[in-house]
């Protein structure tokens, strides 16, 4: 069985360690930033380009009138993602964070997730890793990632991103930690496989 998971997530809540926990679990691969290099070499590109493709999402309302035959460069970076993680799905199974994995992989047989916690539980989160953002302006700077992802992903997909029906299991990792969001997974996974 290619058993390929994606999983989507607000910003603090967990989600980047619940995938590789999982991942180490089922023992398979886990991809997050890796895809970042990974599209990197692939596309003959410096990975700086992906960095601030995700960091600045496009604009859905303005297209430059200039471009005619060009692409634009974030979209060769969502497009040289794409195809590194539909080649990564094919491969084997696996445990993929983020970059629109479950839309990009539609059309494969896969469990999409989306982890969410509320914001208190990921202030405390983020506060607790020291990323380098004083306590005063956490919730902001948490809101700002938030509004990034959802720019991205609503721009490339035909989905809203973190809307229920989109995903198989959406989960509240404030409530019951990254171990309990895990063991949560495994036995939704079981369930799943068992039909």
């Amino acid at each position: 069985m290619n058993q390929v998971i994606t999983i989507g997530r607000e910003f603090g809540s967990g989600g980047h360690e619940i995938g590789l926990k999982l991942a180490q679990h089922l023992g398979i691969p886990f991809y997050d930033n890796e895809i970042i290099s990974l599209a990197a070499k692939e596309s003959n590109m410096a990975e700086k380009f992906f960095e601030q493709a995700e960091d600045n999402p496009p604009n859905r309302y303005f297209r430059p009138t200039y471009m005619v035959y060009e692409i634009p460069m974030s979209d060769q970076v969502f497009l040289s993602q794409s195809r590194v993680i539909k080649y990564l799905a094919e491969k084997g199974p696996c445990v993929i964070v983020g970059r629109c994995a479950d839309y990009v992989l539609s059309d494969h047989d896969t469990i999409d997730l989306f982890i969410y916690a509320p914001m208190e539980e990921r202030i405390h989160r983020k506060l607790s890793m020291d990323i380098g953002v004083p306590a005063e302006k956490m919730e902001a700077h948490i809101k700002s990632v938030d509004k990034k992802r959802a720019k991205y992903y609503n721009y490339y997909t035909d989905n809203r991103w973190g809307e229920a029906k989109n995903y198989n299991l959406c989960i509240n990792s404030g409530k019951i930690g990254v171990d309990g969001s895990v063991t949560l997974i495994e036995e939704y996974l079981r369930l799943f496989y068992e039909k």
